[in-house]
């Protein structure tokens, strides 16, 4: 009965792994990878067609999940691939939001820049599309929105932000790029929360109008 032993043994293991890389915490920790959250727990399309305020829910979840910006290069699955989920960087917030409802920014802008790879920015010398790190770059989402037909007119006026709304920002003295979603929730004044990483994990803050706005993207 010894390969009895062994099977069960085998079985209990495996079973106990399975629990773990759906979740167990300690899988991104310890080996640096496990499946999306949004993936696991919210990866539906919403019956109605795509929904602003569950994209914001979807961005919402990742706060106390995504704890770290790291821009590191990582080779990524394709498609669905995802870096660990307690780091990331900016993109990263609106991508596993978007994954949310079905929708894989990673495909997407894959395939329009395998297409058009003339029309995207070429500052980081590539001569050809990488799915592993496009669709991370703001600059490559803001022409992706734009050639879409989302884009909307820069504004100061918190009134023409909905839930949802993408906002692109250049940041400090050298411009760094920045993305974030706007929120559900608002200031006194009325202005939209921001949920972004900029450093410290995803966070839901005021800050709107803390950077130059470049960008305002609304996808329908």
């Amino acid at each position: 009965m010894k390969w009895l032993r062994q099977f069960t043994v085998s079985t209990v293991v495996f079973g106990l792994l399975t629990a773990g890389w759906y979740y167990a915490p300690w899988l991104e920790l310890k080996l640096g990878f496990a499946p999306s959250v949004i993936q696991t727990a919210q990866a539906k399309i919403p019956e109605g067609g795509f929904s602003p305020i569950q994209l914001v829910q979807n961005a919402r979840a990742q706060i106390g999940v995504t704890v770290r910006y790291d821009p590191e290069y990582t080779a990524i699955p394709y498609p669905n691939g995802d870096v660990a989920q307690f780091k990331g960087v900016c993109t990263d917030v609106v991508i596993r939001a978007m994954r949310g409802q079905g929708l894989d920014l990673q495909k997407l802008v894959h395939e329009d820049m395998k297409q058009n790879f003339s029309r995207y920015p070429t500052r980081w010398g590539l001569k050809r599309a990488d799915a592993n790190i496009d669709h991370r770059r703001v600059l490559n989402l803001e022409v992706f929105m734009t050639r879409r037909g989302f884009s909307l007119p820069l504004s100061t006026r918190a009134r023409d932000f909905q839930a949802g709304d993408w906002v692109t920002w250049r940041v400090g003295d050298k411009n760094l790029p920045h993305i974030g979603i706007a929120s559900d929730k608002k200031t006194r004044d009325g202005v939209p929360l921001i949920i972004h990483n900029i450093g410290l994990g995803t966070q839901e803050e005021d800050v709107s109008f803390a950077y130059k706005m470049v960008g305002h993207y609304r996808w329908r």
